[in-house]
């Protein structure tokens, strides 16, 4: 038996922040966050609209997509640095509002790469037969932590969820192979203090290295090559470091994820939202072999590959 994702949904805030807006904030321009991000505008999270409320608004959509009911969730995975308190979790807040009453929740925190730690942990509960569903939600209010005067990061970040649901799959589909790893001596490089505080050209040498490689490790892993691949979906930092991984795996751009221009980075949030974005806009097929990638402070990164389909 072989675990997959059965169902996925996500959630950006109704604001719309454009560089055009920062222009007037903060001494940048339009061209400048452009031409060394890729970003054009993000979703900022509303007064009141917390972490757990954007989880619950992509995990309901992720539920109804699965044709299952929150009583049919096993367990809730919920990766986030943002949540709206130190505890209770943002997973048993958002079992709370679901209603998953039979679930087991908990929260992971690996940065930008904790969605592929949740797809991994849900994994394992999934392929030994220990639970049916586990809910997988990535989600941030980065918002919250950006320092708003600092031009370097605040025009990076946005806020926003995506969410999947893990579950048996049949005949060749599924997650075929994965890498998790971390590098805790680089986690001065990229951290929260009272705000986001990152060494934008240490982390970006890292992210350019670790994309590559990992994506790379996880076909091996899979026994496939690179032109078994359908499409890469990257974790949205920039679009040099997408570029980068796009090139390591030879794949033209049709093949490859851009969203950062719509939502800028939203951390654990963003291979998720990417994938629904992707999978709806038909670019994602059934039995088409993706692979996700993802780096973050830590630091942490994680690639996995995957058979699409139920």
């Amino acid at each position: 038996m072989r675990a997959g994702i059965v169902g996925l949904g996500k959630y950006v805030p109704q604001s719309v922040v454009t560089n055009f807006d920062l222009e007037k904030r903060m001494d940048t321009s339009d061209e400048w966050i452009r031409t060394r991000t890729g970003i054009e505008e993000r979703r900022i999270a509303g007064n009141g609209e917390d972490t757990s409320d954007m989880a619950y608004n992509a995990a309901r959509m992720a539920i109804e997509n699965a044709g299952i009911s929150p009583a049919d969730i096993d367990m809730i995975l919920v990766a986030t640095v943002t949540p709206d308190r130190p505890f209770p979790s943002v997973s048993c807040m958002l079992q709370e509002k679901l209603g998953a009453v039979n679930a087991a929740a908990m929260d992971v925190s690996a940065a930008c790469a904790g969605f592929m730690y949740g797809i991994v942990t849900g994994k394992q509960f999934i392929e030994t037969g220990v639970y049916k569903h586990v809910l997988v939600v990535g989600v941030e209010k980065l918002s919250k932590i950006v320092n708003w005067e600092d031009r370097n990061t605040a025009v990076l970040f946005g806020d926003g969820a995506g969410a999947v649901i893990l579950g048996p799959v049949s005949g060749d589909r599924g997650v075929l192979s994965f890498e998790l790893g971390a590098d805790g001596t680089g986690g001065k490089h990229l951290y929260q203090d009272e705000a986001i505080i990152m060494n934008g050209r240490e982390v970006f040498k890292f992210a350019v290295r670790q994309m590559g490689e990992s994506s790379v490790n996880v076909l091996h892993k899979a026994g496939l090559e690179k032109d078994d691949v359908d499409f890469l979906v990257p974790h949205q930092a920039n679009i040099r470091i997408i570029e980068a991984a796009r090139q390591r795996l030879e794949l033209p751009v049709e093949k490859v994820s851009y969203t950062i221009s719509k939502y800028g980075n939203t951390s654990a949030a963003s291979i998720p939202i990417s994938l629904v974005d992707e999978v709806e806009a038909g670019k994602i097929k059934d039995g088409d072999v993706i692979v996700m990638v993802g780096f973050g402070g830590g630091l942490t990164w994680g690639a996995i590959a995957i058979r699409w389909g139920k």
